[in-house]
C-alpha cells in the first residue's frame, strides 16, 4: 500500500507545478513579445510613425521583463531553509521593485525625446497604413496573453506574473493610443502621432511606478489594509474564550499574510485551554482570508498596554518554592503550586491534596509570612475534601 505524501513533500510537489506553469505561460509571453516588438520597431521605421516604434520598444522591455521574471521564479519558489524559515517570497517582490524600476527609466526616455520633438515642430511624414495592421495584431496578441497570464498568476498567487500581465495589458493600450493617433495623423494631424508616443510612455512610467511603489511597501513591511485588519480583530474578539484583542501586526510575502496577535483571556484558565482558544481564532482567520500562511499568537492574561511594562523582577516558581519553604515549610509533595503574575503583582495558589494537620499551611498564616514581600499580591490555600 502506497504511503500518503508528506507534507514536506506535498509543499515540495506544489513549487514544482507553480514554478512550470508560470515557466510555461512567461516563455509563451516573451515569444510573443519578441514577434510583436519586431513588427513594430521595422513597421515605424519604414512607415514613418513615433508612436509605433516606441510601442516596440515597450513590447521589448516585455522581453527584458520575462526574462527577469523567469530567473526570479526560480530563486523564490525555493523552499523554505534554515537561513530563510519563511522562504523566498521577497525575492519576487524585488523582483517586482526591479520590473517598475525598469519601466520608469525606459519610459521616461521615451517621454523626453518624443516631448522634445512636439515643441520642436520636426514632424514631416504621415505614418501609412500598415501601422494601423501592426498596431491591430499588437492590441488582439497582448489582450488575450494578458488574460492567460492573470489567469496563471491567481492561480499559482504570485504577484509577479500578476504584474507582469498588467504589464502586457499596458502594451494593448499603447496600441490601441496607436491605432487612433495614426488615423488622425492620416486624416491631416500629423502631430497626433508623437503625442500618441509620449502618451504611451506616459501609461509605461504610470505602470512602472505602480509596481514599484506596491513593491517598496511590501519590502517595508507594510501591514493589512485598517478594513482587514479590523476584520481579523473582530474575528478573535467574536471567539469564545476572548475577552480582547489588544495587539495584531500583520506584513506581507508576495501574496501571503503573516500575523502576530495577542489574545487577553481569563488568568484563571489552563495553558491548554489558552492555546486551544488560541487555534480556534486561527482557523476563523483564516477561514476569512485563505492566503494567511503563518499566525503567531500570544496568551496574555491581562491587557499589558493599558499597565506599566510586565517586571522581569518578579520570582520564578523555583524561588517562589524557596521563599515558601523558608517561612511556611516545604510544600507537601502531592500538593501543587498556581501561580498568576498580573498587574505587575505575585498572586499564589496552593492545593494541597489532604488536610495540614500541623496548621502551617493556612490561609492567614500564609498571607502573614508572605505579605511583606514586595512582589506580593495575594494568597489562597485549597485543601482537599475526605
Amino acid at each position: 500500500m502506497q504511503q500518503p505524501a508528506s507534507p514536506a513533500q506535498l509543499n515540495r510537489d506544489n513549487l514544482a507545478r507553480e514554478m512550470k506553469a508560470a515557466s510555461r505561460v512567461t516563455v509563451i509571453g516573451m515569444i510573443l513579445d519578441a514577434f510583436l516588438g519586431v513588427i513594430k520597431v521595422i513597421g515605424g521605421t519604414l512607415f514613418h510613425s513615433q508612436a509605433l516604434f516606441v510601442d516596440g520598444v515597450h513590447s521589448f522591455t516585455d522581453v527584458a521583463s520575462d526574462l527577469v521574471v523567469l530567473g526570479v521564479m526560480k530563486l523564490s519558489r525555493q523552499e523554505p531553509d534554515e537561513n530563510h524559515p519563511y522562504g523566498h517570497q521577497r525575492i519576487e517582490t524585488f523582483g517586482t521593485l526591479v520590473l517598475g524600476s525598469i519601466l520608469i527609466a525606459v519610459g521616461a526616455a521615451l517621454a523626453w525625446e518624443n516631448t522634445l520633438r512636439l515643441f520642436e515642430g520636426s514632424i514631416e511624414n504621415t505614418p501609412g497604413w500598415p501601422v494601423l495592421v501592426a498596431a491591430g495584431v499588437s492590441v488582439l496578441g497582448k489582450e488575450w496573453i494578458f488574460h492567460y497570464t492573470r489567469h496563471i498568476g491567481e492561480a499559482i498567487r504570485s504577484d509577479l506574473i500578476i504584474a507582469n500581465a498588467w504589464h502586457s495589458r499596458t502594451d494593448a493600450f499603447s496600441s490601441l493610443v496607436v491605432l487612433a493617433s495614426t488615423a488622425g495623423a492620416m486624416l491631416g494631424f500629423p502631430w497626433l502621432d508623437v503625442l500618441a508616443a509620449v502618451a504611451v510612455a506616459a501609461i509605461i512610467i504610470h505602470i512602472g511606478w505602480k509596481f514599484t511603489w506596491d513593491s517598496f511597501q511590501e519590502l517595508v513591511d507594510t501591514g493589512l489594509s485598517p478594513d482587514n485588519t479590523e476584520m481579523l480583530k473582530t474575528i478573535a474578539r467574536n471567539t469564545d474564550g476572548v475577552l480582547n484583542v489588544h495587539e495584531l501586526r500583520s506584513r506581507k510575502m508576495g501574496q501571503d499574510i503573516l500575523l502576530d496577535i495577542h489574545l487577553v483571556v481569563r488568568p484563571e484558565i489552563s495553558v491548554s485551554e489558552g492555546h486551544q482558544i488560541g487555534m480556534r481564532v486561527v482557523a476563523g482567520m483564516r477561514e476569512a482570508l485563505e492566503n494567511i500562511i503563518d499566525i503567531n499568537f500570544h496568551i496574555d492574561a491581562e491587557n499589558d498596554e493599558d499597565q506599566h511594562p510586565p517586571s522581569e523582577s518578579l520570582p520564578s516558581r523555583a524561588e517562589v518554592k524557596k521563599i515558601i519553604a523558608e517561612n511556611l515549610g516545604e510544600i507537601p509533595q502531592r500538593s501543587r503550586l498556581r501561580l498568576h503574575y498580573l498587574r505587575n503583582k505575585l498572586h499564589v495558589e496552593i492545593f494541597l491534596d489532604e488536610p495540614d494537620p500541623q496548621g502551617v499551611f493556612t490561609l492567614e498564616n500564609a498571607r502573614s509570612r508572605l505579605e511583606d514581600y514586595p512582589w506580593f499580591g495575594s494568597v489562597r490555600v485549597w485543601v482537599a475534601g475526605p
